[in-house]
């Protein structure tokens, strides 16, 4: 009897080793985090929708997303400086027909309220380098961020680099998979800037959710496919546009437009979460 039991046990301890390894790779993505980046009005939305919209103005938002994995915590998106919170004014750009952005929350604050500390935050990721997604790299100057080469390489403001050379990076060239999972990969989805990404989350019971950054701005041009003009390649953002449609399908995923007020406003913001 008693060999049996061993022998039981023994089989038992043999199953347990690859169902525990198959448990904890199931464990991936926890929570995913939707964060107030700032909220905005557009002066005249016409340069998003070439040839309609002439003189109408939109409210825009900001938002970043915070991602809790089994292996560590990643940030997408920065937004808008935190330091625009003490602007009363807000931050008035020099063309009219731009945003002029708030920062009703900062961004260190709605970690404070999560628990977290910037150096919690070991990696992350930008969609690209308008400064509205930006504006708080450097409150995690020791997160590595994953960023395609052609927009690290690609010159700033009087030829500036667009990140601190300090910083920890690691240069891509194509789709990410963050944790080796599948779980979080960032696509390289260029057009609106050179090296634009985006960010495919697949979580236990939500689903699969896709973070567009700004390959597209808000659902109408999604719908319509249509390419603002300051986009820095026409071809190149239809041909991401239709990259994320096929990744829709193909994961069942919803899409996540960034600047999009009424998706945003139905969606749960941090502390709440999406799991």
């Amino acid at each position: 009897m008693s060999r049996i039991t061993f022998a039981v046990a023994i089989a038992a301890l043999a199953l347990s080793g690859p169902a525990a390894l198959a448990q904890s790779e199931k464990a991936g993505v926890e929570k995913l985090y939707v964060l107030n980046c700032g909220e905005g009005t557009a002066g005249d939305i016409s340069r998003w929708t070439p040839g309609l919209n002439e003189g109408k103005t939109m409210d825009f938002v900001d938002t970043c997303y915070l991602v809790k994995h089994a292996k560590g915590w990643f940030l997408w998106d920065t937004g808008i400086a935190d330091s625009v919170a003490s602007m009363p004014n807000g931050l008035v750009p020099a063309d009219p027909k731009a945003v002029t952005w708030r920062r009703p929350k900062t961004l260190a604050a709605q970690l404070e309220q999560l628990g977290l500390k910037p150096d919690d935050v070991k990696a992350m990721a930008v969609s690209h380098t308008h400064p509205d997604h930006t504006g708080n790299v450097e409150l995690f100057p020791q997160a590595t961020l994953n960023v395609q080469k052609a927009e690290y390489d690609w010159p700033g403001a009087n030829n500036e680099p667009r990140f601190k050379p300090s910083h920890p990076v690691e240069l891509l060239n194509g789709d990410k998979d963050v944790f080796g999972d599948g779980s979080v990969t960032i696509l390289s989805t260029p057009g609106h800037t050179p090296g634009h990404q985006s960010l495919l989350v697949k979580l236990p019971k939500t689903g699969a959710v896709v973070l567009s950054g700004d390959a597209v701005h808000f659902r109408d041009n999604w719908d319509n496919r249509r390419v603002p003009s300051m986009n820095v390649d026409k071809d190149q953002s239809a041909a991401s546009m239709q990259k994320i449609a096929d990744t829709l399908a193909k994961e069942k995923a919803q899409l996540w437009i960034n600047h999009d007020k009424a998706q945003r406003d139905s969606q749960k913001l941090a502390p709440e979460f999406y799991d």
